[in-house]
């Protein structure tokens, strides 16, 4: 026997003796429970045998059986709310086998040769990772249709691996994931797994707002009991899956070993891409009311601009000669779009289906439908709040134009009215936010839309995860002052908004984007100094007086 298999053995072992001391703590709370009524059984047979006789001993043992069932009836309470609770499952987009034959044949052959159960589907999410998730409550299987005896767990894969990974990569990344469908079929696993699962959602129900005090209180009482065992279980759990881990890790090294080394870097390379477009490309849009359709070939194109700025990343590109990881789908774009939307749901709270306020992007239309209209947008509320102020106008300029100049004045003024215009562009921002419709839980798919990926999440209110923090209005102000002068340096320098696949916006001035707006910006919100932008305006030929065209 080799060393893999000592130590896979050694791991399966005692990943199954965590599994058994958390059902373990199961019994002992069974036990805790079925006491009083043990006790009762005993005192009434004692007094039918002519044992433990007399008023004391009679009153003994009705207090005792009266505790019993007490202590049943709150138990059985407990034991349905844990029952009934729904497991929270990660928002996905299912793939089907019959839009995706190649990706299921893949997945399947890799669960072969490491002689492990297939997983019983597969579904995308817009993350930069991978897991098997069980499924299997009956709140979880899609309809009566559906077979219970699907007990496999679900295939979760990180859509942007599939756009930016090549076949074999993804293979080989995927090895250690679908080697722990062992673990997930082994029954004390699987049994302790779901009673932790059981507890976790019991405490999720009774934290969960929105209830009366005479009816939250039997889900509060449940969620406290849950909360206890569930400390008791934490260590056990824990060790439990990291000795899963590392037996799906043992066995996986069989297969794709040294390629997976490799394809780890890729992993990396594609989280930094990912949180990178998100932040500073979707995000922009999403606040604009655009989703980008296309996040994932996104990924591609700001990897491939990454390894064209930075030397290290130079041999990531020939990888693109390669087959793609998504070419295992049947329709990539389709999926692409799914991913897209569901990203936007959960990371800024957009609503489920497009509108008119609510529209898809696509790449080659983000300069003139997301960077030019937040430009002007932000450089028109600017001026919205100067005039609030009561700022006059700036000199030798039409009253009724707004001009850069204008703004650039009022900031280089004495008294330091950049922390009074800060704080009005923050209670601008808030209003004009206030008056979007706040995103609420997810709501059901219209008929024949099939299933709303966040169904499943529980109705925590949108968006689940926020990308950034809220900005400060010093930082509110700077993006706004950095607007207009992209706005002044449009329309009277002949520069135009582009697309900085790692950046977002950006200002293009003879087809090459300027990186250096940031700075005199700050010098003039921060400082009050507006000699440094008025140097940069004087470079471009941007002219501060003339007026500017808003929305």
């Amino acid at each position: 026997m080799s060393g893999i298999d000592v130590g896979e053995e050694l791991g399966a072992r005692a990943a199954q003796a965590r599994a058994l001391a958390l059902l373990r703590i199961r019994s002992r709370a069974l036990a805790v429970v079925i006491t009083p009524a043990a006790v009762a059984v005993v005192l009434f047979a004692a007094g039918a045998q002519g044992h433990l006789g007399g008023a004391f001993w009679d009153g003994v043992r009705w207090a005792v059986a009266a505790v019993a069932v007490v202590v049943l009836l709150v138990a059985a309470a407990v034991a349905v709310s844990v029952a009934r609770a729904r497991p929270a499952v990660s928002p996905t987009v299912p793939v089907a086998e019959e839009g995706a034959p190649d990706l299921y044949r893949l997945v399947r052959d890799l669960a072969d040769r490491l002689g492990v159960p297939a997983p019983s589907a597969i579904a995308l999410t817009p993350d930069c990772d991978s897991w098997l998730e069980d499924r299997t409550h009956r709140a979880h299987r899609g309809g009566a249709g559906r077979e219970a005896k699907e007990t496999a767990p679900v295939l979760v894969i990180g859509s942007p691996f599939l756009w930016w990974m090549r076949v074999a990569e993804l293979r080989a990344v995927l090895a250690p994931v679908v080697a722990g469908t062992d673990s997930s079929a082994h029954p004390d696993i699987a049994a302790a797994r779901r009673f932790v699962r059981g507890l976790d959602a019991a405490v999720a129900d009774g934290a969960a707002p929105g209830r009366g005090a005479l009816r939250g209180a039997p889900v509060t009482f449940a969620g406290w009991v849950a909360r206890l065992l569930l400390r008791a279980c934490r260590e056990h759990a824990a060790e439990m899956e990291r000795c899963v881990a590392a037996t799906a890790s043992m066995r996986a090294q069989g297969v794709d070993y040294a390629l997976r080394i490799a394809a780890q870097e890729q992993v990396g390379l594609a989280y930094a891409g990912w949180d990178r477009l998100l932040t500073r490309v979707a995000l922009p849009a999403w606040r604009m009311g655009r989703w980008p359709s296309r996040l994932d070939a996104g990924v591609v194109s700001a990897l491939t601009e990454l390894s064209r700025r930075d030397r290290l990343a130079d041999g990531f590109t020939s990888r693109l000669g390669e087959r793609p990881a998504c070419d295992l789908l049947e329709e990539p774009g389709v999926a692409d779009e799914a991913t897209s939307l569901l990203a936007a749901r959960l990371f800024h709270g957009g609503p489920a289906e497009s509108g008119p306020d609510w529209a898809p992007v696509d790449w080659q239309q983000y300069p003139e439908e997301v960077v030019d209209r937040k430009w002007r947008t932000e450089a028109a509320r600017l001026h919205r709040v100067l005039d609030a102020m009561g700022v006059p106008p700036a000199s030798a300029a039409d009253p009724a134009v707004p001009t850069l100049a204008r703004v650039m004045e009022h900031l280089a003024g004495p008294g330091g009215p950049g922390e009074e215009l800060a704080a009005g562009i923050g209670a601008a921002v808030a209003r004009d936010d206030a008056r979007t419709p706040a995103p609420g839980p997810a709501q059901p798919a219209p008929v024949g839309t099939g299933p709303d990926p966040l169904d499943l999440w529980g109705p925590d209110p949108l968006p689940l995860f926020p990308l950034q923090p809220p900005r400060t209005g010093t930082e509110l102000l700077a993006d706004h002052v950095a607007a207009m002068v992209c706005c002044a340096a449009v329309d009277t320098a002949g520069a135009a908004p582009g697309l900085d696949w790692l950046d977002g916006p950006a200002l293009l001035v003879d087809g090459e984007r300027r990186a250096d707006l940031a700075t005199p910006v700050l010098s003039l919100v921060e400082d009050g100094d507006p000699d440094p932008l008025r140097s940069w305006l004087a470079e471009l030929g941007v002219r501060s007086d003339k007026p500017v065209r808003l929305v």
